[in-house]
């Protein structure tokens, strides 16, 4: 009898860049990538295919990025795309994250960023390098009016455990195997600590755990 594979599950991503050069160039990165495919399809053809699991939108063509944004997530809400850009401003970012971006990637990161960020969002987490955060966290605790409520809100000794590891920037895989829990149920946990604090998505999440003192940020 054969031993059971270890192979890693394929993922499959999209990349929108007008820039030719660009393409080709993650396309030579991910190629090296044996559980990556990169399938070539533009924005209309994302939307039909639901075998892409995540996208990688860099230069759109001229189009305003938030407008493709919203016609990748208007039929498919749940898709997942990491927002790519050169000296993209704090505003940009932001909103972008805002709007649904799992993740943002500067142009000039290495190989190695790209990589690893695909792989964190594709398993249902977000990359948000930590000047990113940074800014976030100071726009909301600078803001006249706090977007997350202030009443004290009581998790159990698990949860704030899950939301420890979640700030400390960890995966589903990476807060449940030290848990000795799956993954699904830490997805459970963290949907459970987003309806308690009002927010909804992990970044929110970490956010509002950072700046209401609720674990130690490392």
């Amino acid at each position: 009898m054969k031993a059971a594979s270890t192979k890693k599950p394929v993922i499959r991503f999209a990349v929108v860049e007008s820039d030719p050069l660009r393409f080709a160039g993650f396309r030579a990165l991910f190629d090296s990538e044996p559980d990556f495919e990169l399938i070539s399809a533009s924005s209309p053809d994302i939307v039909a295919q639901q075998n892409i699991d995540l996208v990688l939108l860099g230069n759109c063509y001229g189009q305003n990025m938030f407008d493709v944004m919203s016609c990748l997530k208007a039929p498919r809400p749940h898709l997942r795309i990491i927002v790519t850009g050169s000296s993209m401003d704090e505003q940009t970012i932001l909103k972008a994250i805002a709007a649904g971006a799992k993740g943002y990637v500067d142009a000039a990161a290495s190989p190695a960023d790209f990589v690893q960020a695909i792989r964190i969002v594709s398993r249902g987490s977000v990359w948000v390098p930590r000047r990113v955060l940074s800014m976030f966290i100071e726009r909301i605790s600078n803001s006249p009016r706090r977007i997350f409520p202030t009443d004290q809100v009581a998790f159990t000794d698990r949860e704030t455990q899950v939301l420890k590891m979640l700030v400390e920037g960890r995966s589903n895989k990476e807060i449940g195997v030290p848990l000795g829990i799956r993954d699904r149920t830490v997805k459970a946990h963290v949907a459970k600590l987003m309806r308690k604090v009002g927010v909804e998505n992990r970044v929110a999440l970490t956010v509002h755990a950072i700046t209401h003192s609720l674990v130690s940020p490392h």
